[in-house]
């Protein structure tokens, strides 16, 4: 609506409103902070209804929002056509009152430092109603230092200070300063933070696997932040105060992304994506990502599909400023680049239409599973934590060349081979996704068909990388999940890969290693006692 006043108008007399919306009449000229007989009517008016009044000037020098806030302070609302994208501002400067003598307040400046406002000035009001000192503030592109500069207070009479030229100068310094920070093509610069309620090695661990998941998707991370809470902070996480302190720090490093370590609530992406202006994305939309690059077949791309719509339809939200910041490029990569032109209805029927196609694979499967099962062949599993080396073991055993990358989730799809042992034993030997702690329960779901191939499984192989340092909560992970599907009581051979990395003597749990086979799966000759175990068990099945 034009020449709406924003904020708390609520107990305004009609004619008080009416005079506040005269401020978008005002024109200030490029060499003035603001138009001085602009500043005098914010006084008047602020000092007769005794609220913060403030205006958003942009660099044309005309007034495009006008906002009444409280005494103390003022809310700055989401304005979708003025975003300030790294190594720039945001093109507006706020000029508001207050209602003391004080100078800019923590609010003012981290306003100043989250929104990227070309300028933030603050007008004093005298106890007698006029015009006090007027301070203001803006942006240093110095990364090491504070991330403002507040100047020395000046009278309404001394505001022309050559702004213009002083705001085009500092955005020039912060977009040659953003170049040198600037990464590779497709690539994004990100902070990462979590909060902890329990224990921090945990997090700490679980930020690792968030960087690998990083590396995976080509993010270059810049920074990370663990909190220790009583609570995770229902609206912020972090809360409100932290995560101003960690944006700030993010936009100083030249990052353009946040990543949750946490999946995040419907009502938390909407708060945190209101209050920066930052693209957000939790841990889940990240392996979504992942899981929409890497697949390739007709199956697993239905799969990844049905996933992303089942955790977008919750978070379909009115407020298209908070989606399009979770969307496009990292975290908005297959059906994400259409979220905003979708409604729920659509997003049901998709899902719908998805999970009939996903049927009816899977009735395919079943067909020829028996197929299968009538020939008598036995069939092996792989399982494992993702790059456990599953895929390298699978390419060894049966001399084939399924992708096999050091990275998280190389291979979606399953892949099966036939395998024939020395003593003349036939088998099926098939790959399937790896595992991750904190699976997204909306994928589990949608690779269900892919996982059902476990349920035939005479044997699973469990592969574990001996060589991570978290390869306990790797096992323990995959053991959770296979008991989870019901699959605990299949037989299972335990497989210590990346044995070539360690110093096996010096190995702390030697115990461990005695209740299965420790391979490199890169050399075929460490892996003749893996053959044999595998023979002897299949052997009875013929």
């Amino acid at each position: 609506m034009k020449n709406q006043v924003y904020g708390n108008i609520e107990g305004l007399r009609h004619t008080q409103i009416k005079l506040i919306e005269t401020l978008y009449q005002y024109q200030t000229l490029p060499e003035y902070i603001a138009d001085p007989e602009l500043v005098l009517s914010l006084v008047g008016l602020s000092h007769d209804i005794k609220r913060q009044i403030g205006v958003l000037i942009d660099r044309n020098g005309k007034v495009i929002h006008v906002m009444v806030g409280d005494p103390q302070r003022i809310v700055i609302p989401v304005i979708s056509d003025y975003m300030a994208h790294p190594g720039k501002l945001k093109g507006l400067r706020l000029v508001h009152t207050h209602l003391k003598e004080e100078p800019l307040t923590r609010d003012d400046l981290t306003d100043l430092a989250l929104l990227r406002l070309d300028y933030i000035t603050a007008v004093c009001i005298r106890a007698d109603g006029q015009p006090g000192f007027v301070y203001s503030g803006h942006i240093l592109p110095d990364e090491d230092a504070e991330p403002y500069k507040v100047l020395s207070p000046v009278r309404v009479e001394d505001l022309k200070a050559d702004c213009l030229s002083q705001i085009l100068a500092l955005e020039s310094e912060l977009t040659r300063k953003n170049s040198l920070y600037k990464p590779e093509s497709g690539r994004e610069n990100a902070f990462l933070i979590n909060a902890v309620t329990l224990d921090q090695k945990d997090a700490a661990a679980s930020l690792d696997e968030l960087k690998e998941l990083c590396k995976t998707s080509r993010i270059n991370i810049i920074g990370t932040a663990i909190q220790k809470r009583k609570l995770i902070d229902p609206k912020y996480v972090v809360g409100k105060g932290k995560l101003s302190e960690i944006v700030i720090q993010a936009i100083q490093k030249h990052a353009g992304l946040l990543i949750f370590d946490r999946e995040l609530t419907s009502s938390q992406i909407r708060s945190i994506t209101d209050f920066v202006e930052m693209k957000v994305i939790d841990r889940t939309q990240l392996i979504l990502d992942i899981f929409a690059t890497q697949a390739k077949s007709r199956e697993g791309k239905y799969q990844v599909e049905l996933a992303q719509l089942e955790y977008i339809l919750p978070r379909l939200i009115t407020k298209n400023t908070a989606m399009s910041r979770l969307t496009g490029g990292i975290g908005g990569r297959g059906p994400g680049e259409t979220k905003l032109e979708i409604n729920r209805r659509r997003v049901r029927e998709k899902i719908d239409r998805l999970k009939n196609e996903i049927t009816r694979i899977r009735k395919q499967r079943r067909q020829q599973k028996s197929m299968r099962n009538k020939k008598g062949i036995p069939v092996i599993s792989i399982v494992g934590y993702t790059n456990a080396g599953k895929s390298t073991l699978l390419n060894t055993l049966t001399q084939s060349s399924i992708i096999a990358a050091n990275r998280l989730f190389a291979t979606l799809d399953p892949s099966s081979r036939r395998l024939r042992f020395p003593k003349d034993i036939e088998v099926i030997i098939t790959d399937t996704v790896g595992f991750i702690q904190n699976l997204p329960k909306d994928l589990m779901e949608a690779f269900h068909a892919t996982l059902d191939e476990l349920t035939d499984a005479d044997v699973i192989l469990h592969v574990i990388d001996i060589s991570s340092p978290r390869y306990k909560q790797q096992k323990e992970t995959v053991e959770q999940i296979l008991k989870n599907l019901k699959l605990d009581t299949i037989p299972t051979l335990l497989v210590f890969n990346k044995t070539d990395r360690i110093e096996l003597d010096a190995f702390e749990d030697q115990w461990l290693l005695t209740q299965g086979i420790s391979i490199a799966a890169t050399q075929k000759q460490s892996l003749k006692p893996l053959v044999d175990r595998l023979e002897s068990m299949v052997a009875p099945i013929k």
